[in-house]
């Protein structure tokens, strides 16, 4: 399952609770698009804020809509103890494989980071997929943890950033990479600005927040990378959802906003504090989406 496009859904909430009428919506159009894989409760679907049950019931949810595409599920949690009744809630619910970051309040250090993976793999029935976000967990993978945690069992895929792929030294940087983890473990590519560049230098997969909204511009970004079409200028010309990124610390918000403006879900469709876009990067973002007519 870990090849082509894996979409990060928003879990959309209504009155603080999940909107699974909402929920379903979405679904429903990647499954449409034929999405390689779904991810549900990722960091675009809100892990950190859901309770277990909450991601029990997400998980399920996706399962039962997915028509037979592969769904993974992120677990994350502060605790290594609520990582594992999150491993197994999800499991219970049917998912294909599960994504975990090192989530931390206090800087994790190395040796609890490959303790929290060792721990979690060895009661995993399902592959894992490993995430590295600094931006979001203040962790850094060193090449030496890499090597470690990609030899654990279940460790099935890496999902690493897209910032070196800006410059032609992503090419050289995933080549490292090839020769720390073994020939089994996909190597995936996440950030959305740099993701067409990470397939064009060779990455297996794209976990993307675009992605889980606009299946169809993904994929088709996706095939030119693949293609050796000149993708890059393709993605340029969505310059402008990157800088509302980049404004709103991520694509989470911009991607809630949106789907909220494309009809899919509520005006304020995330747990608070979140909140979703408003005045002038709104205005911004309706804006992109008429111009670009993503699909």
């Amino acid at each position: 399952m870990f090849t082509g496009l894996s979409a990060f859904p928003v879990t959309p909430f209504h009155d603080e609770k999940i909107d699974f009428s909402a929920y379903q919506r979405l679904i429903t159009n990647l499954t449409n698009a034929r999405v390689d894989s779904i991810c549900a409760t990722g960091s675009t679907g809100l892990y950190p804020y859901l309770t277990c049950d909450e991601l029990s019931a997400v998980a399920k949810c996706t399962v039962e809509l997915a028509d037979n595409i592969p769904v993974m599920a992120g677990i994350g949690a502060l605790r290594t103890a609520d990582v594992l009744r999150n491993a197994e809630a999800v499991q219970k619910a049917g998912v294909s494989a599960v994504l975990l970051a090192p989530v931390s309040y206090h800087p994790l250090k190395e040796n609890e980071v490959f303790s929290l993976y060792q721990r979690v793999t060895a009661e995993l029935s399902v592959p894992l997929c490993v995430y590295e976000n600094p931006g979001v967990t203040n962790f850094t993978f060193s090449d030496e943890l890499y090597h470690n945690v990609s030899h654990l069992p279940k460790v099935a895929a890496i999902k690493i950033p897209g910032m070196p792929f800006a410059t032609e030294q992503g090419v050289e940087r995933l080549a490292q990479l090839r020769n720390i983890v073994p020939e089994t473990v996909a190597i995936g590519v996440s950030g959305d600005k740099f993701g067409a560049a990470g397939i064009a230098a060779g990455c297996d997969l794209w976990l993307s927040v675009l992605g889980g909204l606009f299946p169809h511009t993904v994929k088709r970004l996706i095939h030119a990378a693949q293609s050796d079409q000149k993708v890059i200028q393709s993605a340029k010309k969505l310059d402008g959802l990157w800088e509302l990124f980049a404004r709103n610390k991520g694509g989470m918000r911009v991607m809630a906003t949106a789907a909220n403006i494309l009809g899919y879900s509520e005006v304020n469709c995330l747990p608070q504090p979140l909140s979703p876009l408003a005045g002038e990067d709104r205005v911004m973002l309706a804006n992109l989406l008429k111009q670009l007519q993503l699909d």
